[in-house]
């Protein structure tokens, strides 16, 4: 059992952001990584959208590790992440908050681009459970959403990271984001552009 441990996964359509990933991870992380393949890694859902494996993932590696930490692999690590364990708390999911949705939708939303976690919370199993019950929801994040019915469930099991270990890009746009970014979220389809731009030089 490992004391702390990162991971990430990917897919047939990621797959060629791995290497960019891996390089910037590398360059700024002295603690292990675990990838996972999420075309071949099973997970007990009917969803063809492999990024809802993300929690079963979540699960595995609890068993591999005291500590653990999901990073998106469109997320270009640009600092040592690895200070993000020190803000896990027990039975609770550590994740920044995802200030651009939060404005527009009127309420307080995380976003699951970067989860840190010890143990195997209640929460992590619940969100997994929920996702094999899932046929509305876009994504796990919206799926997590979903189970915060209210503020105190969402204290109860959510415990805020630094945005610095989670900028996303339209925190740029909204001139929201935090002076000493850690983790860059390239999202969506204009994020990858962005990815692609750093690959190719």
């Amino acid at each position: 059992m490992m004391k702390k441990l990162f991971i990430t996964g990917f897919d047939q359509s990621s797959s060629w952001m791995y290497d960019w990933f891996m390089e910037n991870f590398l360059k700024h992380s002295k603690l292990p990584i675990h990838v996972y393949d999420f075309d071949k890694f099973q997970a007990p859902i009917n969803d063809q959208r492999n990024w809802f494996k993300k929690p079963f993932a979540m699960l595995n590696a609890a068993t591999k590790a005291e500590k653990v930490c999901w990073i998106d692999i469109d997320c270009h690590v640009k600092a040592s992440p690895d200070k993000i364990f020190n803000f896990t708390s027990k039975n609770q999911l550590t994740m920044a908050e995802d200030r651009p949705w939060t404005t527009r939708r009127g309420q307080k939303w995380h976003n699951s681009g970067v989860v840190a976690f010890q143990g195997e919370p209640r929460i992590l199993q619940e969100w997994a459970f929920k996702i094999t019950l899932n046929e509305t929801e876009t994504g796990d994040q919206e799926v997590l959403h979903s189970m915060m019915t209210d503020d105190l469930k969402r204290l109860t099991y959510i415990t805020d990271l630094p945005r610095e270990y989670n900028t996303l890009r339209i925190d740029l746009l909204d001139s929201t984001a935090p002076k000493d970014i850690k983790i860059m979220h390239w999202t969506g389809g204009k994020g990858k552009e962005v990815i692609r731009g750093m690959i190719n030089g």
